[in-house]
């Protein structure tokens, strides 16, 4: 163990250099040709088929496993595209334990379902690997649509948009396009620079440009799409973090865990990177799940996850908290933050409080638990900040603090439809944005060769 694993508060180069690069290293490695094959022929590859159900992009999962089994990776990947352009990214983050893999007939009969998210990759690997594009450009129908965020949902609009001849403009905030793939999960879900290669691969197609660096609210307004395009796709995400709601928590090395997981994606050198010897994460859901292991494999001695609630209330898997206590992360339930304990500023502990459920409503106990810490992410949730909206020349109708639309992703606001994170009712997930944008693209296609157009 390097001298550096012992360094007080919060500080870099806590493992050796070795160490970073394995700990960061591929979560699930991809299957070879010989292992594809095998786990292929385990599928019963049934008809009306509860994988395929529990999809959210609706991807025929039978028929691209029987496919892969066949020889023929190629086709598979087509039926995986077909439904979702972004399936390779989709393999590799999608909680399939919840989702298609957790209905599959051997995981019901057996407790060990095929492996659907690691034949999806393989597929996609290969046919992104060899530059197939399967989708030929319509012809120029001479319609131009503004899509606002290149994330998941905005990517999966602009490429169904373009496949039907529209010419798309992609507006984007940060840096980099991709979204959540790029900014926000794990560094070892996702290796070896993919988000920017999907974003490549998507984009191959044509007709699709990206301008990065612009902001809607900031460096234009919605009001301007409006004006010059024929339609818009607001793909905008959630902007804000939710607060501890807990005294001090203003002090220095209490971060926003989706910060402190962007800046590890972007880093060039994990061991630049600091983190506390004595981590404590608040919240229950995947990004708290991410930043705690992260923590871990940076080098922290000590991670904690404080939930609020109970074990079976958390919204990350079973298969995510249990990757969390291998790598060595305590999780801890019923406690809610109290108070920040800080010295000359900085954070030296949390108070937390107990909690129990009164009758249908959460509440504290009373009783308190005080842990020492040198860092504290707050990994509680994001909100949608509608003021980017602001100066659009009419209002668009929210609901319930997001986007409301209707079940094709038309907002209020003629011309204008929306999906991914930013609308009422999604469930923040990349596979569920994908297919929102997907379907906002066909009713956007639809209006602009019919001239229907929402009031």
């Amino acid at each position: 163990m390097p001298e550096g694993q012992f360094k007080d508060g919060i500080a870099g180069g806590r493992l050796a250099a070795d160490q970073y690069a394995e700990n960061f290293s591929d979560l699930h490695p991809p299957l070879d040709h010989h292992e594809a094959l095998v786990e292929s022929d385990r599928c019963y590859f049934c008809y009306d088929a509860p994988c395929m159900n529990a999809c959210p992009t609706s991807i025929d999962i039978p028929l691209f496993i029987r496919q892969i089994s066949t020889g023929n990776p190629i086709g598979s990947a087509k039926t995986i595209f077909d439904q979702n352009i972004l399936g390779g990214m989709c393999a590799r983050v999608c909680p399939t334990e919840t989702l298609c893999e957790e209905v599959c007939v051997r995981e019901v009969a057996e407790g060990k379902p095929v492996q659907i998210g690691r034949l999806q990759r393989y597929a996609t690997d290969v046919a992104m690997a060899e530059h197939k594009q399967f989708y030929p450009r319509a012809e120029s129908t001479g319609k131009s649509v503004a899509v606002v965020g290149a994330g998941p949902a905005g990517l999966a609009a602009a490429h169904r948009l373009a496949r039907h001849g529209h010419d798309v403009t992609i507006l984007e905030a940060r840096p980099k396009a991709g979204g959540l793939n790029e900014y926000g999960i794990a560094a070892y879900k996702s290796i070896d620079n993919f988000a920017q290669a999907e974003v490549d691969y998507v984009t191959g197609i044509g007709g699709i440009d990206i301008h990065n660096g612009k902001a809607l609210g900031r460096d234009y307004q919605l009001s301007d799409l409006i004006l010059n395009y024929d339609a818009v796709f607001l793909g905008i995400g959630l902007g804000g973090v939710n607060a501890l709601r807990a005294d001090g928590e203003e002090a220095g090395g209490v971060v926003n865990a989706v910060e402190f997981i962007a800046e590890l994606r972007q880093a060039s050198d994990l061991s630049s990177l600091p983190i506390g010897r004595r981590v404590v994460v608040i919240g229950g859901g995947m990004t708290a799940i991410d930043a705690a292991v992260q923590s871990k494999l940076l080098g922290a001695e000590e991670v904690t996850i404080c939930y609020r609630r109970g074990q079976q209330h958390m919204n990350a898997s079973e298969f995510e908290q249990d990757l969390a206590a291998a790598n060595g992360v305590t999780i801890r339930h019923w406690l809610q933050p109290k108070r920040v304990i800080a010295e000359a500023g900085i954070v030296s502990g949390i108070e937390l409080e107990y909690t129990a459920m009164n009758g249908d409503r959460l509440a504290g106990t009373g009783e308190t638990l005080t842990l020492t810490a040198d860092q504290v992410f707050k990994a509680i949730g994001q909100s949608f900040v509608p003021a980017a909206l602001n100066g659009s020349g009419a209002s668009i109708d929210l609901e319930a603090g997001r986007i409301k639309v209707d079940a094709e992703g038309r907002t209020s606001l003629a011309n204008v439809w929306a999906g991914g994170d930013c609308i009422f009712g999604g469930d923040d997930l990349t596979v569920s944005a994908v297919a929102q944008g997907r379907d906002a693209a066909e009713s956007i296609n639809r209006a602009l060769a019919g001239g229907s157009w929402n009031a």
